[in-house]
């Protein structure tokens, strides 16, 4: 991991945290990119398994774009970007469905 994404990474975490839709979800570095997922179980035995959810692209210093994972794997970017907390609270708003527990 770029030590330069800790830091942001450790934000979104505590930011993502701090709300019950978000709660229980992961943040990992890719790149430039931090992605959030939950683990879910898949398959007949059960076994939880990574599924990341939604992106954020480091734009800048201070400005991140958003996108979303397609049923195919590939990434889809929306419109959206601005601050963390802006994209953050897209993601409450308009994306807590993507990032709920398939179960919930």
């Amino acid at each position: 991991m770029k030590d330069a994404m800790r830091i942001p990474r450790a934000r979104l975490e505590k930011l993502l945290a701090g709300d019950e839709r978000t709660a229980g979800t992961y943040v990992r570095v890719h790149g430039d990119n931090l992605i959030v997922g939950r683990r879910e179980p898949w398959g007949s035995d059960g076994r939880l398994e990574d599924d990341d959810r939604v992106r954020l692209t480091k734009l800048n210093a201070s400005t991140y774009g958003l996108s979303v994972k397609r049923h195919t794997g590939r990434w889809d970017r929306t419109p959206f970007s601005g601050s963390m907390e802006e994209m953050v609270e897209v993601i409450f708003t308009l994306m807590q469905h993507l990032v709920a527990p398939w179960g919930g």
